[in-house]
């Protein structure tokens, strides 16, 4: 990847807790995303449910991509994408961690870290079910993640197309 002086890579940030299931799909998704060599194009950083400690993260970024689960009605698995401009604008169905991401976002804000923020959430349903896998329409979603990331890292010149080839491509953040 060529970077140019001073430019960084994005950083995409998962976050969950792996022991509640769908609830680790942003952690989940990160180790997806190293798999499938996303790494070479962007900083991809396992944020469990660190809460606070991840607003040092915050500091330099530029664009930073969020991947977090949403207890927001939708049917298992539904990926959506939100381009939030303020704290508020993130949805109340954002999954409880310790420190909640949207308390997070607010801290970072109010400390003038405040990047290009692209929020990849997924849907998923109960949360009092305590395991290590993901529901299969969850999983499922990992493949939809990871494109919908690579159209946001499309659009600062870090994605990669199939062959591991750096495409320059200029669109709208989102999935099709």
């Amino acid at each position: 990847m060529n970077l140019t002086e001073g430019q960084q890579k994005p950083l995409i940030l998962g976050i969950g807790n792996l022991l509640m299931g769908d609830e680790g799909v942003g952690v989940a998704a990160i180790s997806y995303l190293e798999e499938m060599g996303f790494a070479d194009h962007a900083e991809l950083v396992d944020g469990g449910t660190s809460g606070f400690h991840l607003l040092g993260l915050f500091r330099h970024q530029q664009h930073l991509i969020l991947v977090d689960a949403a207890t927001d009605g939708k049917p298992l698995g539904t990926v959506s994408l939100i381009r939030p401009r303020y704290a508020n604008d993130f949805p109340p169905t954002l999954t409880a961690h310790d420190i909640g991401l949207k308390d997070l976002i607010e801290s970072a804000a109010l400390l003038g870290y405040w990047p290009e923020v692209d929020l990849i959430t997924v849907s998923i349903g109960d949360l009092g079910l305590m395991t290590m896998v993901l529901s299969p329409a969850v999983a499922a979603a990992l493949p939809k993640i990871a494109r919908v990331i690579k159209n946001c890292l499309n659009k600062t010149g870090h994605a990669t197309d199939d062959s591991g080839a750096v495409q320059l491509t200029v669109g709208p953040c989102g999935h099709k």
